[in-house]
């Protein structure tokens, strides 16, 4: 089944760029969300994440209410579109090397998608995974003793094949092999 990116993004949480960095300091808080699409005119020109607040306002010991967050959000904005799979959506996360993507469609902001989003909706993958990853560690068993199908030896069509030292091999082939 392929998941789409429509299929688990969230509604997206945006903020005008003349907003000082404070007000969005505190929208972030009560929403409890870590990043916010800035807007111009309707339109989507930015993102302002908790990684830009630390390392362009915290670690610069710059005043909040004093910063705008045109002066801060993040650009060029990177976009996914809605019918996108999961899959290339986190490839371009990596190459990008973000973690969160806005979702357009037609140029309309309808969701964001973020890393967070993507493991909350693949946790039956991770099982997947682990059962194969066990099937590789179990010895092979052998539960039928005799089958149809190619022997291994005269590469004969058989009905009456058996596994002989993990070979399939024909009545005639078993005979020589004895």
């Amino acid at each position: 089944m392929v998941i789409l990116v429509k299929d688990i993004m969230i509604k997206p949480l945006t903020i005008d760029e003349n907003k000082n960095v404070r007000f969005v300091g505190e929208l972030m808080r009560k929403t409890r969300r870590d990043a916010v699409v800035v807007i111009k005119k309707g339109k989507p020109i930015g993102i302002v994440t908790d990684s830009d607040l630390v390392k362009k306002i915290i670690a610069k010991n710059k005043k909040p209410s004093s910063v705008t967050v045109k002066d801060v959000m993040s650009r060029p904005l990177v976009t996914t579109k809605p019918t996108d799979t999961i899959l290339e959506a986190t490839r371009k996360m990596k190459r990008s090397n973000i973690k969160r993507l806005p979702v357009l469609d037609k140029s309309k902001l309808v969701g964001v998608l973020s890393l967070s989003d993507i493991a909350r909706s693949s946790p039956e993958m991770i099982d997947l995974l682990e059962y194969k990853l066990t099937m590789k560690e179990l010895p092979t068993e052998i539960k039928e003793r005799f089958t149809s199908g190619i022997c291994d030896v005269c590469g004969n069509y058989s009905d009456d094949l058996k596994n002989v030292n993990g070979q399939w091999l024909c009545e005639d082939d078993r005979k020589e092999a004895e």
